[in-house]
């Protein structure tokens, strides 16, 4: 059923360009405003926008965005299929089913809907405890709340449902659809916290506020990696958001943990998290400490102490193509000033999450680094996306980790 007309008018035409058709039948789910070539009628935000190809053949339907130079995000490709209720469930339904047997019931929050690689472009679904957000990146899903909110509440039976959007289509949202960012979908009013279980540990996720869904959950595994190397070792964890990778390192067995962000906000969230794990003795006995700093400026500074291994993972720093190079330069930038602080034969693990800069540019930035401090080193791994945060299509490929161990001496 199209959200955005009735069915008295004509269905949205498009032809797109060759290399256009190319893209969509290669699986890539994104049409840009200039590879559409002809466009039967002024399209609505949210509509269904079917796309032909050179032959007059059905190629792919995606929901419609006239205000994006994104303009289309595919919804299938290849064999029209009608787009309603009981496609959704379907869609939905595979989304879950691809995460069977992944997480227990020590594990209750995780990602159930990863946009494009789920079928579902521009759209993420996250569950923390009872609690289900939903992230929208684009405008053309605002019409289809009112639908797939009940489709949520009953293949899942969240106790709540909250909304969360995209900066930039926050004043439409608010306009033309009376939708807010943080607003309770379904279910009763929230303070802005939820608690939930990741590997038996709890934590808590700004679902109303917080940045992208509330927590950084495609980080899971990298935190179980750090808590299998934090065994007697003084920990600086640098740009610590919450301190999601220093209470891992705690109940691995780490002698201390340093907080390091920029935010009061951010560590008052990460003492808290401690505080939920104090029943845990291993948390309990580890030296906590917050330092709020400008991670780079900090990290400038002649060293005060030494620390055993030290955690890089700051925000996107390359949220657009012609930023890539200046990223590459800044993360070799931190990577030289955080090896000052490293003890001799200490580990560093440096994370990006900058989808224009590749994995295979990022580990080179590290390894080269590396290389150049005149210290021994080896590599003990590097990391990709969790299983709940599957990447289908270039785009989409975006945290990469490496961890490297440095020897004591040249």
């Amino acid at each position: 059923m199209d959200k955005a007309r009735e069915n008295s008018s004509p269905r949205l035409h498009l032809r797109v360009t060759p290399t256009a058709e190319w893209k969509l039948r290669s699986g890539h789910p994104w049409l840009y405003a200039e590879s559409i070539l002809e466009q039967n009628r002024p399209g609505e935000v949210g509509e269904l926008a079917v796309i032909y190809d050179r032959y007059n053949n059905f190629l792919a339907i995606g929901l419609f965005d006239p205000g994006s130079p994104l303009r289309v995000r595919v919804l299938l490709v290849g064999k029209a299929q009608r787009i309603d209720s009981a496609w959704l469930r379907g869609r939905l339904l595979a989304a879950i089913e691809r995460r069977d047997g992944l997480f227990d019931a020590q594990t209750t929050g995780y990602r159930l809907i990863n946009g494009e690689s789920d079928g579902w472009p521009g759209l993420v679904l996250d569950r923390y405890a009872s609690t289900l957000v939903l992230k929208v990146y684009t405008a053309a899903w605002l019409p289809w709340l009112a639908e797939i909110t009940p489709l949520l509440q009953e293949e899942l039976s969240p106790e709540g449902v909250i909304l969360r959007l995209s900066r930039n289509i926050q004043p439409l949202a608010l306009s033309r659809f009376q939708l807010s960012d943080g607003q309770v979908l379904a279910g009763p009013a929230l303070d802005g916290r939820v608690i939930f279980l990741e590997t038996g540990l709890n934590f808590e996720a700004d679902v109303l506020r917080g940045q992208k869904t509330g927590f950084f959950l495609d980080q899971r595994e990298n935190r179980r990696r750090v808590e299998s190397l934090a065994q007697g070792r003084r920990v600086l964890n640098a740009f610590s958001f919450s301190g999601g990778f220093s209470v891992y390192a705690a109940r691995g067995g780490a002698a201390a943990v340093t907080d390091l962000d920029i935010s009061a906000h951010a560590l008052d969230s990460a003492r808290r998290n401690f505080a939920l794990n104090q029943s845990n003795p291993a948390v309990a006995s580890c030296r906590h400490e917050a330092v709020q700093a400008d991670a780079f400026d900090w990290l400038k500074e002649h060293p005060a102490t030494e620390f055993d291994l030290i955690i890089l993972d700051p925000p996107s720093m390359a949220r657009r193509e012609s930023e890539r190079a200046r990223a590459i330069q800044a993360y070799a930038q931190l990577l030289r000033q955080a090896r000052t602080w490293l003890s001799s034969e200490g580990i560093l693990v440096a994370a990006s999450c900058s989808a224009h800069v590749s994995a295979m540019e990022f580990f080179e930035t590290v390894r080269q680094t590396a290389r150049k401090s005149g210290r021994r080193f080896e590599e003990i791994d590097t990391t990709g996306h969790p299983p709940d945060h599957p990447a289908a299509f270039p785009e989409a490929n975006y945290l990469k980790s490496v961890y490297l161990r440095f020897e004591a001496g040249k």
